[in-house]
């Protein structure tokens, strides 16, 4: 079911098994609070968002406080998420202590991490043969 976020951004939650599987293979960027996966989808629809705690960071009751934590992170900059990718963010016991202000701020600064990190992972499309470098086939042709 999708949500409205405060900068009107449209948030939809991940569901399904696989689709928490397929970011894990994704790229990862750690906070002190959380852990935040991203992976790229086929589609431009609006970004995707799961949300997991351990059974490591305490009972049910903490649990459930962290996820309420996290979830309004995600509703209150959203906007910084991009089209087309799915999120999964993994709680940590840190996020129950954490001022919110600055668990917005670590959000924000994961979030431009991964994307530069992804940014920086894929190939440039200048790679046409008058850019590249010769190489010795082109020096001797036969």
């Amino acid at each position: 079911m999708p949500e409205r976020a405060a900068g009107a951004a449209l948030i939809e939650r991940l569901k399904q098994r696989a689709d928490f599987l397929a970011a894990a293979r994704g790229t990862k960027a750690s906070a002190s609070a959380f852990v935040l996966q991203t992976h790229p989808r086929q589609d431009a629809g609006p970004a995707r968002f799961g949300f997991t705690v351990a059974k490591k960071v305490g009972n049910a009751v903490e649990r459930n406080r962290v996820r309420r934590r996290l979830r309004e992170m995600v509703r209150a900059s959203a906007v910084a998420a991009r089209r087309g990718h799915d999120y999964v963010v993994i709680g940590r016991r840190a996020a129950l202590a954490l001022p919110f202000p600055q668990l917005l701020a670590e959000f924000e600064r994961t979030l431009r991490h991964l994307h530069q990190r992804i940014a920086r992972r894929q190939p440039q499309s200048s790679d046409t043969k008058a850019n590249r470098r010769p190489t010795a086939e082109d020096e001797n042709p036969r």
